[in-house]
């Protein structure tokens, strides 16, 4: 506000009301006395009969002091006052100001007790208005020009900045040196000017003034709060329903660095400041700090209401927008402790209920979002996309990515804001006729009771979720006309979720070591189907008894024939699958050559020279044991083998035909 503006709010006249409030006694050295007129003071010896006292002396002596240095300050009459600031001026003065007005408000309650008309209780109000125009101006410069030492952020961490400077001490440090002196010489004009407003306040107040005092604090500090929150990036908005997610989210992203600087900086700064001002009126105190929050503490707190009033339009639905949610939830949660205590008012209780009501329904909205998810996976319609079909290829469907990352990120950066949404929300189903139905995934682990580090409800919850998924997965299996090419689908799906939970994340903490440790299992088993359908038929073609014994020319020609036919069958087949997880593929490849290449190893030394001739040989064997083992090496390295093609026209093409 201008300061023209500001002075005609400050000092315009009135007749004050004086409270009969309790006056404090100030410690300030007695002003000189002056000698009062003669005419004024009867001598209690001089008139017998008249009952004058020394009670009227000094009544008297105090309206004369008063009167001396309340009119040498008077912006009216002094062109000298008009421009000088009494406090800036001079210290010693400002306190006998002080006093004289005090004990000129002692001398009134007197006088108004004795004879309402008394001429001097009319010249006493008199110079208690032109003091306390003096006070108010004094007030406001101090508000004025104090302004940037009286800032909330200066107040707010200035013992903070002190003790953080004090690790170094013993350090000779020129750096640490001038800090410590800038700080402290901060601190001095900073509490300087605080004990300068809060004794012209007392003074004010207990004169009967606190409605003056409070209007010109209220205004000066409001602004800067109400600053405060726009230069944070708050701003009042109507609804936020016909902007983008993405300009919603840059919004977002600027709310959630206001709240921490305005709840411990802002708005705890104000509160101390105000506590300091106005210490000795309760009332005061609280009616004047809820006035000046709370238009800004509403603003902030009532914006997470705009978002969700987004969220549920069309395009807010997608359980992706739980994360600003979750985001949002834990920086009222997370701050809510000076919330609580620097709103702890009556007068400021609508503060505390906006942000509890936002709290509220910000949770509400996160487990609306999590049910969502649940349903987003039953309908494999993630992303807004339409269901993807399983890969040709045996490897990693969408669906698994998406879930698999979606909780593994949610268990990283959200695990207790999380376990505190979900403490009191019914937990899922844990029979297992209430299981999804499947064949490989008819059951559900509950989460282990004897671990104090997991959080029951949240655990119980991912565990669902992971378990709603698996048995997706499993009726998307069904649908490979290749029984073994479904169980590759399976481990390798099984195996991305495990080693998301396994490594490098959070989401084995929560679902537990134990849910982790089964599953690694059941990618085992899910593998070891896989090498039974698929390379059993190439197994079985040698010998059952013993692969290694010598047999007639014809059978031997028979059995290389045969182990190469299928041998290039199942290559053909396999070829065109993949299995991502490196440690996984290495074991699949390492478990069929202990299984393959050995028993081929000993029939193939046992008989490949009585199955012909050296020169014919190559007809009836077509693979030595060392490229069984070499072309097994080169399984599921995303190579595509065209139809009709054998092992080694693939190996020597593998090049060019890479994805």
């Amino acid at each position: 506000m201008p300061s023209k503006g500001m002075r005609s709010i400050c000092f315009s006249p009135r007749t004050p009301s004086f409270a009969l409030a309790p006056t404090t006694t100030s410690t300030a050295s007695s002003p000189a006395r002056s000698s009062p007129a003669r005419s004024t003071i009867s001598n209690p010896n001089s008139t017998p009969g008249r009952r004058s006292s020394f009670s009227d002396y000094r009544t008297q002596q105090i309206i004369e002091t008063a009167s001396a240095i309340v009119t040498k300050w008077d912006p009216e009459t002094s062109p000298y006052a008009k421009v000088t600031s009494l406090f800036y001026e001079s210290k010693p003065e400002a306190l006998q100001f002080l006093k004289c007005l005090t004990d000129l408000q002692t001398a009134m309650r007197l006088l108004s007790a004795q004879d309402s008309k008394d001429p001097r209780l009319v010249r006493a109000q008199h110079l208690m208005q032109i003091g306390m125009k003096r006070l108010q101006k004094e007030f406001y410069q101090i508000l004025s020009t104090n302004r940037a030492y009286l800032d909330p952020e200066s107040i707010s961490t200035r013992s903070s900045a002190r003790s953080s400077l004090s690790d170094f001490d013993g350090v000779d440090d020129d750096d640490n040196a001038a800090g410590a002196d800038a700080i402290a010489e901060v601190e001095q004009v900073s509490s300087l000017a605080m004990d300068d407003l809060r004794s012209i306040a007392e003074c004010m107040i207990s004169a009967g003034y606190a409605k003056e005092c409070v209007g010109i604090y209220r205004v000066i500090r409001k602004s800067i709060v109400d600053e405060g929150i726009y230069r944070l990036g708050v701003e009042r908005v109507g609804s936020l329903s016909r902007m983008s997610w993405e300009s919603v989210e840059l919004r977002v992203k600027a709310w959630l660095e206001a709240v921490k600087v305005a709840v411990r900086t802002l708005f705890n700064g104000e509160r101390i400041l105000c506590d300091h001002v106005f210490a000795a009126f309760d009332s005061v105190r609280e009616s004047c700090f809820a006035e000046i929050s709370k238009d800004g503490a509403a603003l902030l707190f009532g914006f997470p209401e705009l978002l969700l009033a987004k969220i549920k339009k069309k395009d807010g639905t997608a359980p992706d927008r739980v994360f600003r949610i979750l985001d949002m939830y834990a920086a009222i949660s997370e701050n809510w402790t000076e919330i609580e205590s620097i709103f702890e008012s009556d007068s400021t209780s609508a503060v505390r209920s906006q942000a509890l009501n936002s709290l509220a329904r910000l949770g509400e909205s996160a487990r609306s979002m999590l049910a969502e998810f649940e349903s987003t996976i039953q309908k494999d319609k993630h992303h807004h996309s339409s269901k993807s079909p399983v890969p040709i290829d045996g490897g990693i469907h969408p669906l698994t990515n998406y879930v698999a990352d979606y909780l593994a990120l949610l268990a990283d950066d959200y695990n207790s804001v999380l376990a505190d949404i979900l403490h009191d929300w019914p937990s899922p189903p844990t029979a297992k006729s209430s299981s999804p139905s499947s064949t490989e995934y008819s059951f559900f682990d509950s989460p282990r009771s004897d671990d104090e580090s997991q959080e029951p409800a949240l655990s119980a919850r991912f565990s669902w979720l992971l378990l709603v998924l698996l048995s997706k997965l499993d009726g998307k299996a069904k649908s490979y006309k290749d029984a073994s090419l479904s169980y590759l689908f399976l481990a390798n799906n099984l195996s991305y979720v495990v080693s998301r939970a396994a490594r490098g994340s959070n989401l084995g903490f929560v679902i537990g070591e134990e849910w982790v440790g089964k599953h690694e299992a059941k990618v085992g088993q899910f593998a070891a189907n896989y090498e039974r359908l698929a390379w059993g038929p190439v197994l079985a073609a040698l010998p059952e008894e013993d692969p290694a014994a010598t047999v007639s020319a014809e059978e031997a020609r028979e059995v290389f024939k045969r182990f190469g036919s299928r041998f290039e069958e199942a290559y053909r087949k396999q070829s065109c699958c993949i299995v991502e997880d490196p440690k996984l593929r290495d074991e699949i490849k390492k478990s069929i050559a202990r299984k393959l290449v050995p028993r081929y190893r000993g029939f193939y030394e046992k008989n490949r020279a009585t199955a012909g001739a050296r020169r014919n040989v190559g007809i009836f064997v077509k693979y030595t044991p060392q490229d069984v083992a070499r072309y097994l090496s080169e399984l599921f390295l995303e190579v595509i083998v065209e139809e009709g093609s054998s092992p080694s026209t693939s190996s020597t093409s593998s090049s060019s035909h890479r994805r």
